[in-house]
């Protein structure tokens, strides 16, 4: 349930509240709001429990709410959320956000040169796997701390926040003290010992959906996040696996303005996961800004062909370029934002 204080409702009267809510089993986690302050609750919700607590003073009316995740609902929080990466703000009418970088830090020479090359096209923040879940335990999988210090290094010359992904509880305070914004990534998303860990942090959480994952399952995963404390979530649309083999994944396209419905959380796109193939990320990326995508991710490399990880999905430094150029443009012709990027 959700429980609606009036108001004028006093801190005393908000505090009786959360207190008799508790005195039934159930979680309450007060929404302070612009105009007045909501509480909702986690647990099995009684209907004596919701009439004793609609009865107490300052209580303007208490609200089933229907959806299994709560946090995360537009039915407990009705306007879009802004998460601030670094300085940039993302989601909720913010200009949309594009973060891009290789698949992997790899060496300190292509980190560097990428994150000039995102930063002189207009991105707003750099991505860089420093810990890499592979399929082959016999594949690239990162360079671990050395390549936090690499990111930390290439946001100091470029002034661009970074993403990264964590692959463990034990990672996250490692990683949180240099990224800017931690990633889980789609064979992590029912991780839920590490959903934990980084609900209990205060950096934002990039959580992209798992390859077989639902909408429910996704939103279910952020739940996870945001009852840990930490309401700074991103969704991320990355494709899921289907039958079709000419692709890498299938770009759930119908998810994002889904996903906007559902939710408050920004949402965001990765067209280099969701197709596998460098020539269909631009399509694919200007299909979700028409859909209503907040901001995109994708990957890029000096020369794909010698990437030590996913070259074959990376766009070169000139077809980022490109796509920055066509976005704005797309995004004005269906009525959205009129700039890429803060910057």
């Amino acid at each position: 349930m959700l429980v609606v204080m009036k108001r004028e409702a006093t801190r005393e009267q908000i505090d009786a509240v959360v207190e008799r809510i508790k005195e039934f089993g159930i979680e309450p986690v007060p929404l302070p709001g612009a105009e007045r302050t909501a509480i909702g609750t986690f647990g099995t919700t009684s209907r004596a429990a919701a009439e004793a607590v609609e009865s107490l003073p300052g209580v303007a009316e208490v609200v089933p709410v229907s959806r299994p995740f709560k946090l995360a609902s537009r039915e407990v929080i009705a306007t879009d959320t802004v998460v601030r990466v670094g300085s940039a703000g993302i989601g909720a009418g913010q200009p949309l956000a594009v973060i891009a970088g290789p698949c992997a830090v790899e060496s300190r020479d292509v980190t560097i040169e990428t994150a000039r090359a995102v930063r002189a096209a207009g991105g707003t923040a750099l991505r860089g796997g420093a810990f890499k879940p592979r399929t082959s335990p016999y594949s690239f999988r990162g360079m671990g701390e050395q390549g936090l210090e690499i990111l930390a290094e290439a946001r100091a010359e470029t002034g661009l926040p970074i993403v990264t992904e964590v692959l463990s509880p034990s990672d996250v305070d490692a990683v949180a003290r240099v990224a800017d914004c931690l990633q889980i990534g789609a064979r992590n998303m029912q991780n839920y010992s590490l959903l934990d860990a980084v609900g209990e942090q205060t950096k934002p959480v990039l959580l992209k959906r798992g390859m077989s994952a639902t909408i429910e399952e996704l939103l279910l995963s952020a739940e996870y996040v945001l009852a840990r404390g930490n309401r700074n979530v991103i969704l991320c649309e990355r494709g899921i696996r289907t039958f079709e083999r000419y692709t890498r994944n299938t770009f759930d396209v119908n998810a994002i303005p889904l996903l906007k419905r559902l939710t408050h959380l920004p949402v965001l796109a990765d067209p280099s996961h969701g197709t596998g193939k460098w020539y269909l990320v631009a399509p694919v990326a200007l299909a979700a800004v028409a859909a209503g995508a907040d901001g995109l991710i994708v990957e890029v490399h000096p020369s794909p062909d010698h990437a030590l990880s996913d070259g074959f999905q990376s766009l070169t430094f000139e077809h980022l370029r490109a796509l920055l150029s066509v976005v704005p443009e797309v995004a004005r012709a269906v009525g959205r934002y009129d700039r890429v990027t803060a910057s």
